[in-house]
């Protein structure tokens, strides 16, 4: 496998994502994925453990960017552990730059929130609470982001690709290992998928003792099918449900 240079990477997925000329391209763009939904249940081997939300909710305008406004959101655990996470995200429309980050994680009983505004044309981010701001990559993206870049990427089997995109720069870089196909059957349906492992330093379910997983499926509409990771209490899968097409009432 060879690391691709993320500048050069970036784009030619990015000019993917502009034209979708091609079968195996990324969604048309961003404002494509407006109004879609993804469910998933969860589960601890056999046993269900709750489910998974993904979802872009709309566009918002932030401090003057048009911007999705994506949500992740994971219900699960068992009568041991219990977690609530959600994660919302704000990425411009334009650059595909995250613009601010909100985590709310209730994990066994512990809660904690982090609001992060992030300003890619000054290149520093703030915490809310923390009275300094610290340097940002160029082209930041924040974890909910990288579910819809990570669908922009003329994805290659058996490639590694690294990212200098992390919003904090001591987390990059980012890696998405390639690492074979498979064909899946999920409650939503039978795909055909890209399987990936992400990697991305510190916390969060892609870090590294997570040990994550996303099958994406080989097709124009490059779907998230399956989730993979590593809690304190064991592994979760979260399968495909149901697919909200944009535009649409009604899911698959």
């Amino acid at each position: 496998m060879r690391a691709v240079g993320s500048v050069l990477l970036v784009a030619v997925a990015w000019a993917g994502v502009a034209h979708g000329q091609t079968p195996d391209s990324a969604p048309a763009g961003p404002r494509a994925w407006v109004g879609e939904h993804l469910q998933y249940d969860a589960r601890f081997g056999v046993l269900p453990l709750g489910g998974a939300t993904l979802e872009v909710a709309g566009l918002d305008t932030l401090r003057g960017a048009e911007t999705l406004h994506i949500r992740f959101v994971v219900d699960g655990g068992n009568f041991l552990y219990q977690l609530h996470n959600v994660w919302d995200s704000w990425v411009a429309v334009d650059d595909f730059t995250s613009r601010r980050f909100v985590q709310d994680h209730e994990e066994g009983g512990r809660k904690y929130r982090n609001v992060y505004d992030i300003h890619p044309d000054s290149g520093f981010y703030r915490q809310e609470g923390v009275d300094s701001t610290l340097p940002t990559s160029p082209l930041p993206l924040d974890d909910a982001a990288f579910f819809y870049f990570v669908r922009t990427i003329p994805l290659v089997e058996g490639e590694r690709y690294e990212f200098d995109r992390y919003f904090k720069p001591d987390r990059n870089p980012v890696v998405l290992e390639v690492i074979g196909r498979d064909t899946v059957d999920v409650p939503a349906g039978r795909f055909d998928c890209l399987v990936v492992r992400p990697l991305i330093k510190g916390g969060g379910i892609f870090r590294e003792k997570a040990d994550g997983r996303l099958w994406i499926s080989n097709d124009p509409r490059r779907l998230v099918v399956q989730i993979k990771s590593r809690f304190y209490f064991g592994s979760l899968t979260f399968r495909l449900t149901k697919v909200t097409e944009p535009g649409t009432a009604e899911g698959q």
